[in-house]
């Protein structure tokens, strides 16, 4: 067997010497991992230096967020990170430039080219997905004043930057759901007008995703 570690994050893992050379994706942080040769991984357990102190796994994973929100959000013109709390951050504040819809005084659709959006991501985050609401007004078949509604595709595995695309996704109507809505009169008007949708058709994935 082979035993090594995640170059980014640390996590352990051990293989069958067949798998040499192989790559993976590292389910705690996402980064890359190549199983080394044998006498490599051998050389490393023998290191004489004292191991790092492990760190917790929801930290491992605040921190691999945080790196690639960066990496994502920091030059693209249509997702901007407003604001991050913490060290490493569990709150964000992010920006959509991209055209949605909001309600009217008549109560029917209007546009809506800015939207901001605050994610909280939990004590139990990776496991439990990130509690997500709209700061602005949205009118939207899966959206209510409280609650974007996310957790029907929500896995542990999702990288939040994945999940922040997906919500502009939703506020642009590239995607939504009509069958189980948190508001029907959007709900409605959706299944009426389907051929005016999506909103807006641009590519919202930066290129580092």
């Amino acid at each position: 067997m082979i035993s090594f570690s995640c170059p980014s994050c640390g996590r352990s893992f051990s293989v069958p010497d067949s798998y040499t050379g192989r790559r993976a994706t590292c389910k705690d942080c996402g980064g890359i991992v190549v199983v080394p040769a044998v006498s490599n991984a051998a050389a490393s357990s023998a290191s004489t230096t004292p191991p790092s102190p492990k760190i917790p796994l929801r930290t491992r994973r605040l921190t691999s967020d945080a790196k690639q929100m960066e990496e994502a959000f920091a030059t693209f013109p249509l997702i901007h990170v407003h604001e991050a709390a913490g060290n490493p951050p569990d709150e964000y504040q992010v920006e959509y430039f991209i055209k949605g819809l909001e309600r009217g005084k008549d109560g029917k659709p209007i546009p809506r080219d800015e939207h901001r959006v605050e994610i909280k991501l939990t004590a139990d985050y990776p496991r439990v997905g990130p509690l997500c609401k709209m700061l602005t007004p949205i009118f939207h078949p899966n959206i209510d004043p409280a609650t974007i509604c996310i957790g029907d595709h929500w896995t542990a595995g999702e990288r939040l930057a994945s999940l922040v695309v997906r919500i502009g996704e939703m506020i642009a109507y590239q995607a939504y759901n009509i069958q189980s809505p948190l508001d029907a009169e959007a709900a409605m008007w959706a299944d009426l007008n389907g051929d005016k949708l999506p909103v807006d058709t641009r590519n919202l994935h930066p290129a580092e995703l």
